[in-house]
């Protein structure tokens, strides 16, 4: 299993100094998300021999590896023009993953086209959502084969927002893909998007699971209906967090001791982003507590 930080909440360090920060706080292996400096949300990979070069030097020197590329391009945007805009970013961004010698690569389903559009940027019009879907197919159709040929593994997740933010149909879309490369992430911290029962969702997802995201939440649905008070009444918000284990309501025992029923050996990136100011303390939690749930349900 491949246990990794991602380093969203390290952000200010430079890629040349992010392997000795991920090497310090517990890790072997990083889930890298996009930065500025390397590929950025929804924009071209700023990614050149030189600063590929470096980094590699700087991984290879703290012996940490990249678990992941995690690229966000709209590549489900119903405008043509951001769609195939956002194929020739992840066509880069595979070319970098080659390059970078790594054989994962994790994304999500995908919202709609650019705010400044003037559509629906969440996509939960039945509209929208048939239009979101369509164009990802568009998409798939070109990067799958690409996928395919060089090897690389995509594991994507419904994300709160996307066009697909529910576990299913996310699985039978996935498997309607039908490659051995298109794979499932499993992300806890939106558990109370995906459904009630952790254990039965674990299971039902085994054939495709590849990747799990680790971070706490509190759960919206509760009955109080409190968690959350936000304005104006009826506002469709998708709201969740990313805390560290313990913060929140993901019943953790049926998530680690499930994933151990399942023979589950992915990929286990530590996804908090809650405490910047304590991103050190909260990155060392993270990789005792993932590591102590791991060993307590090992078979």
């Amino acid at each position: 299993m491949r246990i990794a930080l991602d380093p969203f909440m390290h952000r200010h360090l430079s890629l040349e100094e992010l392997p000795r920060k991920v090497r310090e706080l517990g890790y072997e292996w990083i889930e890298l998300s996009p930065r500025a400096d390397f590929l950025e949300w929804f924009k071209a990979p700023r990614v050149f021999p030189e600063r590929i070069k470096t980094f590699k030097k700087a991984l290879a020197a703290e012996g940490v590896k990249i678990a992941s590329l995690l690229p966000m391009y709209r590549w489900a945007s119903n405008d043509e023009t951001e769609r195939q805009a956002a194929v020739r970013h992840w066509k880069r961004a595979i070319e970098i993953a080659v390059e970078m010698e790594v054989d994962t690569m994790n994304s999500e389903f995908g919202r709609g086209p650019h705010p400044d559009k003037g559509s629906c940027y969440c996509c939960h019009t039945g509209s929208m959502i048939e239009a979101c879907e369509d164009a990802w197919w568009r998409s798939m159709e070109e990067l799958v084969p690409i996928f395919e040929r060089e090897n690389i593994s995509l594991h994507v997740e419904p994300h709160p927002e996307d066009w697909c933010e529910t576990l299913q149909p996310a699985l039978d879309i996935i498997r309607t893909v039908n490659s051995k490369n298109v794979k499932f992430l499993y992300c806890a911290p939106h558990t109370f998007y995906f459904g009630d029962d952790t254990k039965a969702m674990l299971r039902e997802a085994k054939d495709v699971l590849a990747h799990v995201h680790v971070g706490d939440t509190f759960n919206h649905k509760a009955s109080s209906g409190l968690r959350y008070i936000l304005n104006p009444p009826g506002t469709q918000a998708r709201v969740h967090q990313h805390l560290n284990i313990g913060q929140g309501e993901v019943p953790w025992d049926d998530f680690f001791g499930t994933l151990a029923d399942i023979g589950f050996d992915g990929i286990m990136t530590s996804c908090v982003f809650a405490w910047e100011d304590k991103a050190d303390e909260s990155g060392r939690f993270m990789c005792s507590e993932m590591n102590n749930y791991i060993k307590k349900y090992r078979k």
